[in-house]
């Protein structure tokens, strides 16, 4: 009997479907009937993004078929069922604020009456922020030319397997590469070669980093990095308010002014790689502020502009310079004096204790005048640089500082000097500087300078050298037609001492006068010790012998200084010489008069501090004996005596007469004085020696007629009234012109006054 029995076996078709077959070929025995596959695939979709940031709420949408009765949502072995919408050939499911545990792959498919569809093809959701961010920046620069490439790196401290770089835009490209570790930073990194770059496009990138084993589980995205395409397109300008030159801490705004239809801005520190020097500025201004400024923010910048025709050229660049990064603050002199005659020249001087590779000089303006190295200076163990300005114009007037700084950090100033403001002088005529109190002052003394001139300036200045700045007073007029005014420096102390000079101001034309003689104020007890003084061969002597006074110290003294009471010229000065254990300087004066009779001190300096004196000696008193004037020249028969002198000027008895400089014979501005020319401008010369000089000079000084000048004018209208008008404005001349008279009528072949003719 045959065996009619049909072997039947279970396989699958293809893999779309199950059928029966007979194993010995028997007819019908090939029945196929659907069951998983069988129907199209669907296509899923995710929205916004394949690649969102954790907490973010993600949409996914299953397109399949108007026949389907559901669709499932594949993650791994996991599925979520949700019915079809109107029309049914699609269904979305929502995850609302996407956690790390959710990144992965997703797959969809539908049902209809045959059976489920195929899985669609596989998503990947990234979701980001599970690890610390990357940096990302271009190696040399993110500037690059049309066409060209750039190497961009992504780096990283935390050991990852990959890093991804991501290029933003509708394009979405991506770049994924292995991390390599780099021994010489200690990160891990990723180098992407990107290119050719066009100019018509915006190139912004980010960067990630990722484990191998969680692939769709990304870091916190990098800082986007923006590549900054030298375009055709018209160039903008840059500039920064308040200014070029930024104190630390302080604010900044950068303004970038490009074309109207500028859809960005870009700011960019030149030489930099670090994503945060890139700023988009804000619009429509196209500005940026850095509230605080720090020494990082030192540099060059330029910016970009990008429009739907492409990118700019770059702006020129702006350069950025933050001062107060180092705290020793130089100091800035004028050499002489910070009054400059129009035409002449003028040298600024900028110290510090810091040893600044550099010195910069600057203006009111924050014009950058010139930068100089500087040079240590063994004398006064200081670095300095002298800046020279020939020729100097009115320009020039204003406020200076200069700033120190290195080389390496050439945006990076130091805090500023104190400003030093420069004025220009014209050629009217120099005032005088008195003292009453005299050249050498103990501590604690009371001081009043005195600024004089008959020139009708509106007010005086005083100046001293190496100070900060200029006192200045409005003048007074006198009964006799002087202005003057009282500068009070006293109590003095060691800061008083130096070397002073005054000036005349007028204000229609703000020209300021040339400049007085210098007049010293030296303050003693700076040095702890007293030196001896002696006379030789004795302190009593005659007429015609010959005299050395003999300064001598133990302990170290540069300068030795001898001072004779009362007397109006400065003080003596010799260098010290080494002798036995002993530092000496001897004071010589050969045929001596009696004009050389009076008390005599002396005192020790050094170099270091010239105007600041040692305790003085003991006072020794010098005795001239004999008849009066014996090896004394006759009198001049062009000047009257000192005898005539005092019966035609009455000067009240007792006045003290004034310490002054000589004061020139420029010609005089005040007409109702222009008769008194040659008496009025009569100088006590300069008799201050060279070192190693005798004091032959100065005996011959007290010998010769004192001829009287308006510095004693100025005295005694203070003496002997307040002040008044000038004579313009007073009418008549004042009572005080009968002075002008007699004197003037004592000088041979001058002009009487108005008065007395």
């Amino acid at each position: 009997m045959e065996n009619n029995t049909c072997m039947l076996t279970l396989g699958m078709a293809g893999g779309l479907g199950l059928g029966l077959q007979s194993e010995d070929g028997c007819p019908g025995s090939l029945l196929f009937f659907f069951l998983v596959g069988a129907l199209p695939k669907p296509i899923l979709t995710v929205q916004p993004d394949s690649v969102v940031y954790k907490q973010t709420t993600v949409t996914f949408l299953c397109v399949g078929t108007t026949e389907a009765k559901a669709y499932r949502f594949y993650k791994g072995q996991q599925w979520h069922t949700e019915n079809p919408q109107n029309p049914k050939n699609k269904a979305e499911f929502s995850i609302s604020k996407i956690a790390h545990h959710q990144a992965g792959q997703y797959q969809c498919q539908y049902q209809t009456h045959d059976g489920w569809s195929e899985y669609s093809d596989a998503l990947d959701l990234v979701v980001t922020g599970a690890y610390s961010k990357p940096s990302l920046s271009a190696q040399h620069s993110p500037v690059v030319t049309e066409g060209g490439t750039v190497t961009l790196q992504c780096i990283s401290s935390q050991s990852y397997y990959s890093f991804v770089l991501m290029k933003e835009g509708p394009q979405n490209l991506s770049w994924t590469l292995e991390s390599q570790y780099n021994y010489s930073t200690g990160q891990f990194q990723a180098l992407f070669s990107v290119g050719p770059v066009t100019s018509n496009q915006r190139w912004t990138f980010r960067c990630y980093s990722f484990n191998k084993n969680r692939p769709q589980l990304w870091s916190e995205p990098s800082d986007p990095l923006e590549l900054l395409v030298s375009g055709t397109l018209h160039k903008p300008t840059i500039k920064a308010e308040p200014g070029s030159v930024v104190s630390s801490r302080s604010a900044v705004t950068f303004w970038c002014q490009g074309t109207l239809d500028a859809e960005i801005c870009v700011l960019h520190k030149e030489g930099s790689q670090k994503p945060w020097d890139t700023q988009i500025l804000e619009k429509p201004e196209n500005k940026f502020s850095i509230p605080s400024v720090t020494w990082q923010h030192g540099g060059q910048y330029r910016c970009y502009c990008y429009s739907s025709a492409g990118w700019s050229e770059r702006s020129d660049p702006l350069e950025i310079v933050v001062t107060g990064i180092h705290y020793n603050k130089p100091s800035l002199t004028a050499l002489h004096s910070p009054v400059v005659t129009s035409g002449g020249n003028m040298t600024l001087q900028c110290v510090s204790y810091q040893g600044y590779d550099k010195f910069i000089l600057t203006k009111d303006d924050q014009k950058f005048l010139s930068s100089l190295n500087s040079q240590f200076i063994h004398s006064i163990r200081q670095y300095q640089a002298l800046f020279s300005i020939d020729h100097v114009i009115p320009d020039h007037r204003g406020i200076f500082r200069c700033y120190g700084y290195y080389k390496d950090t050439p945006q990076l100033w130091s805090v500023p000097s104190e400003p030093l403001e420069i004025h220009i002088s014209g050629l009217s005529k120099k005032p005088s500087l008195l003292t009453h109190q005299g050249h050498i002052l103990d501590p604690g003394k009371s001081l009043t300078l005195q600024c004089c001139s008959d020139f009708n300036y509106d007010r005086f200045s005083l100046y001293k050298l190496g100070g900060d700045d200029l006192t200045q007073h409005v003048f007074q007029w006198t009964q006799s037609g002087l202005s003057l005014d009282n500068f009070t420096l006293g109590p003095v102390s060691r800061t008083t001492a130096g070397q002073y000079r005054c000036y005349g101001v007028n204000n229609h034309s703000s020209e300021w006068s040339a400049s007085s003689d210098p007049l010293d104020i030296l303050i003693t007890g700076h040095l702890s010790f007293s030196p001896s003084l002696s006379v030789k061969p004795n302190s009593t002597v005659h007429p015609g012998d010959n005299v050395t006074l003999l300064c001598q110290s133990t302990y170290p003294v540069d300068t030795f200084i001898l001072s004779k009471e009362g007397a109006a010229h400065q003080p003596q000065r010799l260098k010290s010489k080494s002798e036995a254990w002993d530092l000496q300087a001897e004071f010589s004066m050969s045929a001596v008069t009696s004009a050389l009779s009076g008390t005599y001190r002396c005192y020790g300096s050094q170099d270091s501090s010239p105007y600041l004196l040692s305790y003085g000696s003991a006072p020794v008193a010098l005795t001239v004996s004999g008849p009066t004037g014996t090896s004394s020249p006759p009198p001049s028969k062009s000047m009257p005596t000192s005898a005539q002198k005092d019966r035609e000027l009455q000067l009240p008895a007792g006045a003290a007469e004034p310490v002054f400089r000589d004061r020139g014979s420029q010609k005089r501005s005040n007409p109702a004085a222009a008769t008194q020319e040659e008496i009025l401008y009569a100088s006590v010369k300069d008799t201050q020696p060279e070192d190693g000089a005798k004091l032959d000079s100065w005996a011959a000084e007290f010998e010769e007629p004192q001829d009287v000048t308006y510095a004693q004018l100025c005295t005694r209208s203070l003496r002997e009234g307040t002040a008044a008008p000038p004579p313009s404005q007073a009418g008549e001349a004042p009572e005080e012109s009968t002075v002008y008279a007699a004197l003037a009528v004592t000088q041979p072949g001058s002009v009487t006054s108005n008065k007395e003719q």
